[in-house]
């Protein structure tokens, strides 16, 4: 995800436009517990403020993740908004060269700080919710 600054550090241009989709390799969900994440949609821009640069973007996708009673995969829609300076420590971490900039830490720290503790799956019809001596009781009729 480099994204070339040239022109904006230049003066030229005003923001230096983003739009990606992206679809995560299975080496980058490894121990994230994310089973699927395709087509995630990255828009926005990068602008330069005082020699401080400023990422404003907006992350769209849909997490596949295991459900927490049925382990099975389940559709978890996500919208992530960023709209903050780049600091100095993201710029060393990110920087390529001095002519582009990598936002895919940046990006990808903000998707593992989104994904859930906990989803569940609507179709929870084939799961045995009572047996011998136990009952799976939801919130409604623990009331």
């Amino acid at each position: 995800m480099n994204i070339d600054i040239t022109r904006l550090k230049s003066g030229i241009d005003e923001y230096a436009l983003i739009d990606l989709d992206y679809s995560f390799s299975q080496e980058q969900l490894k121990n994230t517990g994310i089973l699927k994440l395709d087509h995630v949609k990255i828009e926005g821009n990068i602008t330069n403020h005082f020699r401080h640069l400023h990422l404003n973007v907006v992350i769209k996708g849909i997490m596949i993740l295991p459900c927490s009673i049925s382990l099975k995969p389940t559709e978890y829609p996500f919208t992530i908004k960023i709209d903050d300076d780049i600091i100095e420590k993201e710029l060393e971490n990110t920087r390529n060269s001095g002519n582009s900039i990598d936002i895919f830490p940046i990006i990808w720290e903000n998707i593992v700080m989104e994904i859930p503790l906990k989803v569940v799956n609507n179709d929870l019809s084939d799961i045995k919710k009572e047996g011998n001596g136990w009952k799976f009781i939801t919130d409604e009729e623990e009331l």
